[in-house]
């Protein structure tokens, strides 16, 4: 798709953030939220049931050396992934933006990643999700992850 053609898309597209107070927008952060529940419990079982059983997640780490390491794993590699014990995990997505279209929504955010309190790193996740059978699921989960420019 050329440049111009993008921007003519984007102009013409309809569909605009929802409004983060409704209810249709709180339905779709359910699974947004057990992903941080999750991750500040150490309990992959706390969001296994909001990811669909084709998730795929993906990570873009940017080292400091200018380069870059990609991560790829299903939805169960990231629950395993996290154990009981170890430091305190928090992650925080202050504004998230929220597009739905019947059953289909994106989450997009800036976030902030803290290990014991401290920041460790920020980025941005993008959440795909979809609703399956009445229950808003993560279909997949993309994120960049960087150490510079972090502020909490």
């Amino acid at each position: 798709m050329t440049l111009l053609a993008l921007a003519a898309a984007l102009a013409i597209q309809t569909t605009m953030p929802a409004d983060p107070a409704s209810a249709e927008a709180a339905a779709v952060m359910v699974p947004v939220n057990a992903v941080f529940a999750a991750l500040a419990a150490r309990d992959g079982a706390l969001v296994t049931p909001h990811l669909d059983p084709e998730a795929r997640l993906t990570a873009v780490v940017a080292r400091p050396d200018g380069t870059q390491i990609i991560r790829r794993m299903s939805g169960a590699e990231f629950a395993g992934g996290l154990q009981p014990g170890g430091p305190a995990l928090e992650e925080v997505m202050p504004d998230p933006i929220i597009v739905i279209d019947g059953d289909v929504a994106v989450v997009w955010g800036r976030y902030l990643f803290k290990i014991d309190g401290a920041i460790s790193h920020c980025g941005s996740d993008h959440f795909d999700l979809i609703r399956k059978d009445g229950v808003w699921l993560i279909a997949g989960l993309t994120w960049n992850q960087r150490t510079t420019g972090c502020q909490g």
